[in-house]
């Protein structure tokens, strides 16, 4: 039997691609800055029995605590976080608040940043797995790490509030 996976779809093109063959996977980008996939997609792949694997939960690195103003400011021109709206005004301001509340929380655990977005994103029921991108031997084992990590749901609730109350 051959699986078939689609990456960066709507429901409207998951409907089409199960039309043509069952979809037993979608590969989306979620992250606490990127929630768009939570009403459709992730309710949808949920009720047809379709496997989540997200990437980018870091958010493209920003929520790995890394990523400091100052850091950001000597991106290159030819990166393209430097002029991506996560990563400029008047999103910046409100991004870097997240990733100060993310360590403050993460600390209780002895964790990080990083680990704790991870483990967000894991937390959602109708996320089967996340892909994450590592530097380096130390990022690897916080990634891992991430995997064990298991937030309450008062701490989704409250990384969730801390996100509503800065977008309003």
């Amino acid at each position: 039997m051959r699986w078939i996976g689609v990456s960066n779809v709507n429901v409207q093109q998951l409907r089409r691609a199960q039309a043509i063959a069952p979809v037993t996977s979608l590969q989306p980008p979620y992250s606490v800055l990127h929630r768009e996939i939570e009403d459709q997609a992730l309710r949808y792949c949920v009720r047809e029995g379709i496997g989540v694997i997200v990437y980018s939960p870091m958010a493209s690195g920003f929520l790995t605590g890394a990523m400091t103003r100052e850091r950001i400011a000597k991106l290159p021109k030819d990166d393209w976080r430097s002029g991506h709206p996560d990563f400029t005004e008047p999103s910046l301001s409100r991004n870097l608040a997240l990733v100060e509340r993310l360590q403050e929380m993460a600390r209780l655990h002895n964790r990080s940043a990083g680990e704790f977005a991870i483990a967000w994103t894991l937390h959602n029921a109708a996320v089967t797995g996340a892909i994450v991108g590592a530097r380096n031997a130390r990022q690897a084992e916080g990634v891992m790490r991430a995997g064990n990590l298991s937030l309450t749901d008062e701490e989704v609730r409250e990384i969730e509030a801390f996100f509503v109350e800065t977008v309003a």
